[in-house]
């Protein structure tokens, strides 16, 4: 969503860093092509207006145009400002003491609602709470059936009461997780396809009747100013806590995520990047801000990492790996882990410079490349896993036919894990005898 804007700044800072000085008609050229970045980007104006001109006003200072290093400093400034755009710090959901915590979502009819709703009890529960999701959008057809379906396939109960009294249900929902013993009741509510009195009352009554703890407003980040000016609708008349911003793996410009905080005066508390369940994930400014620049996000893939379990291994395995003698079995076990972290799109989404990257790809990642390491090592004995070696010719050909890929693609698979196995043993050698010099094989080919 932001790589353009992306693009453009780093153009920027790249014609600033490359000046041994600035002055100010260097800043003020600078400040032209970053205002017309974010209006492009569909950055509200007077958010634009606001945010060059106090980046102006810092970047324009007696340290910054005496420093020896005047372009990284503005820079730095930019960031920080973006970081005070975005929302300064991470903004976490506030619950009571209460049981059940109730979280009402609103927002409008295909912002994503019901996922986001699916979503934020995924989370809860991995978190260790007992959510009841209620379903109170009575009037989109399939709304209710569409909810229970995701409620059956992540095993999270869900609540649809009878007849069509949005605020009925809602109330005899908080009263079923009561009496089933659930701590978080999360309140799914109708929407409309653009902003109304009628879809108004029915959110200040459904919120008047359950008083939730904490509402949240889902906000398509693809629907641009319009969804900033609905949100700020929605806090005049609901006064909602926090942002839920999905879609943001879409390729909008991006703009309402860079507006909305500043224009309603509500912190964005979570965002979407795709369909699953564990897509939903808490929003620090900080983070988000260092890759519009260009930055990446290296502290959140290895919390990916973490959450995902790729730095735990058992103790036969960290042997293995520790004597260079890891198996294809190990491998696979890699690559597991690498889904759970968002794929190879996702972890290279997270890496500096990853705009650049992504190009040199031609704007495309080949997941399907798991996949087909996954066929080949699956269609193999447990015996050719232990030991690759063992692989001759006419297994390689049954391998491939099993797979449904070439024997060349066998081949380079064996050749890369051969390669990944020679060097590893290389390091072993060389932390063991500390001076030795090491050399590096030559990079095997990269057909997957």
């Amino acid at each position: 969503m932001f790589d353009n804007l992306s693009d453009r700044l780093q153009a920027i800072f790249a014609n600033l860093t490359g000046k041994g000085r600035l002055n100010e008609a260097d800043v003020d050229a600078a400040m032209r092509e970053i205002r017309m970045a974010l209006l492009e980007a569909d950055v509200n104006y007077k958010v634009v207006k606001e945010f060059v001109a106090a980046v102006r006003e810092k970047a324009v200072g007696a340290d910054v145009m005496k420093s020896l290093t005047p372009g990284q400093m503005v820079i730095k400034i930019v960031l920080d400002q973006m970081t005070e755009l975005l929302g300064s710090t991470n903004s976490r959901l506030v619950l009571s003491g209460r049981i059940p915590n109730v979280i009402m979502l609103v927002g409008l009819q295909g912002s994503g609602k019901t996922t986001a709703t699916m979503k934020l009890a995924y989370m809860l529960r991995k978190q260790g709470k007992r959510p009841l999701m209620v379903a109170c959008d009575v009037y989109r057809p399939a709304a209710i059936d569409q909810l229970e379906a995701l409620g059956r396939e992540l095993d999270i109960p869900v609540y649809r009461g009878e007849g069509n009294d949005p605020v009925a249900i809602a109330k005899s929902g908080v009263r079923h997780a009561v009496d089933t013993l659930r701590d978080m009741v999360i309140v799914d509510t109708a929407g409309r396809l653009h902003v109304d009195e009628e879809m108004m009352a029915e959110a200040v009554a459904i919120r008047d009747a359950v008083r939730p703890d904490q509402i949240l407003m889902v906000v398509d980040a693809m629907t641009g100013q319009d969804a900033v000016n609905v949100a700020a609708a929605f806090a005049e008349r609901v006064d909602f806590d926090g942002v839920i911003m999905s879609k943001l793996d879409g390729d909008a410009r991006g703009g309402a995520a860079l507006s909305i905080r500043q224009v309603t005066g509500k912190p964005i508390k979570f965002a979407s990047e795709g369909e699953k369940p564990e897509s939903l994930e808490p929003f620090y400014p900080d983070r988000m801000a260092k890759r519009i620049l260009g930055m990446g996000d290296v502290v959140s893939l290895i919390e990916k990492a973490q959450e995902a379990g790729a730095v735990e291994m058992d103790e036969a395995a960290a042997e293995r790996m520790k004597r260079a003698e890891f198996t294809l079995d190990d491998f696979l076990s890699q690559i597991k882990q690498v889904r759970k972290m968002g794929g190879l799109g996702g972890i290279i989404k997270s890496l500096p410079g990853a705009g650049k990257l992504t190009r040199e790809l031609d704007g495309e990642v080949d997941e399907t490349a798991l996949d087909r390491i996954e066929a080949i090592i699956f269609s193999m004995t447990a015996a050719e896993r232990e030991k690759p070696v063992i692989i001759n010719g006419s297994r390689r050909e049954r391998i491939a036919t099993g797979s449904g890929v070439q024997v060349y693609d066998v081949n380079q698979l064996l050749k890369q894990f051969a390669d990944t196995r020679k060097l590893m043993k290389q390091f072993q050698s060389a932390s063991g005898k500390g001076k030795k010099r090491m050399r590096f094989p030559g990079m095997p080919p990269t057909g997957f």
